[in-house]
This record gives C-alpha cells, sequence and structure tokens, in this order.
C-alpha cells in the first residue's frame, strides 16, 4: 500500500475518480439472425400445428370473469419445436396458462423454397367462457 492508503490507486484513486475495473465478458449464444428467419402470419402457421396441449382456464381468471386474448410472439424452429416465446398482450391473469400450454406446442417445419426454415410469428390464445 503506497503512503495515501488507498492501494497504489493515486489521489484520483482516493476520491473515487480512477477507472473502475473492467468486467469480466460472458459470451451467450447469439439469437439466429432476422435475415435467417421467415415472418409468417399467424394463419399460415396455425394450419402447420401438429400437436399442443389446450390451456388452462384459470379458475381465479374464470371466477374473476376475466376472458380475451393472448398474443404471444414465436419464433418456431427448423424442426417445428418453439425456440422462443414472450407475451405481446393479453390479459394478464390468462397469460401463464398461454404460455405454459404454447411452450410445448409442435409445429410441421415450415419450407421455404424446399427447405426447413426457423419462423418469427405470433399465435393468439383466446379464452372465452364457451370454451
Amino acid at each position: 500500500m503506497n503512503s495515501l492508503g488507498n492501494g497504489g490507486l493515486g489521489a484520483a484513486g482516493a476520491i473515487g475518480l480512477a477507472a473502475a475495473p473492467v468486467p469480466a465478458v460472458v459470451k451467450v449464444a447469439p439469437p439466429p439472425p432476422k435475415a435467417a428467419l421467415a415472418h409468417v402470419s399467424s394463419g399460415v402457421i396455425a394450419g402447420n400445428k401438429l400437436a399442443g396441449s389446450t390451456p388452462v382456464y384459470p379458475p381465479i381468471a374464470k371466477a374473476a370473469h376475466v376472458s380475451g386474448a393472448v398474443v404471444l410472439h414465436a419464433v418456431i424452429s427448423k424442426t417445428g419445436s418453439i425456440q422462443s416465446l414472450s407475451v405481446v398482450s393479453g390479459p394478464e391473469m390468462l397469460r401463464g396458462s398461454a404460455v405454459a400450454a404454447v411452450q410445448d406446442w409442435r409445429y410441421r417445419p415450415y419450407l421455404l423454397n424446399g427447405e426447413p426454415t426457423a419462423v418469427d410469428t405470433t399465435i393468439t390464445v383466446n379464452f372465452s367462457f364457451g370454451s
């Protein structure tokens, strides 16, 4: 330690003006490039659905007479599985149930020029008292 008692940082370090230590860089796998995703309408994708459970109507939402549509943004992989999923809009009480059901849905791979292609789309889950 130097005579200032600041660990050798000098006068600037003693008063908090020294450069902060550089944080370690964490490498994360990048998302697929936007150009690698085909933007496909929700109606076309709905026709490619192969399997998936029906969302459970949350009892608290039913008791509160909450109904409506939950719109989800989805990236569907080349194999037809949900790669990423996020809520765009919809009643707060219904969102969790919609996401829980849709994350396990499977789709027929979308073909673009005969090749399986990852898809960027929206999925709408409707909750009504008749369902």
